[in-house]
């Protein structure tokens, strides 16, 4: 017997919010005409990848913080004349 997956691709769950937090989310839903579950999802969704983003900078400062992050001056040289100049 096979699973149907198309059934459903989300689980409903149950979390607990302070009430004046629950009001506001109501009030928004409504303002944006989108069901409570679509907000909370997408600001669950936004919050996790502005998350994922600060990790990935946090990762980025501490690698740059103990190597060199300027460009090896040949290089940058190389790629200066590669460019070339132009008016703006």
């Amino acid at each position: 017997m096979k699973y149907n997956l198309g059934y459903t691709k989300s689980m409903k769950k149950a979390i607990s919010i302070p009430d004046p937090l629950f009001k506001a989310a109501e009030r928004a839903a409504k303002r944006q005409k989108v069901s409570r579950s679509r907000l909370y999802a997408t600001a669950l969704e936004q919050y996790l990848k502005r998350r994922r983003s600060k990790e990935i900078t946090k990762a980025l400062n501490e690698i740059y913080s103990t190597e060199p992050s300027e460009l090896d001056p040949v290089l940058a040289r190389l790629q200066s004349e590669a460019i070339g100049s132009e008016d703006w």
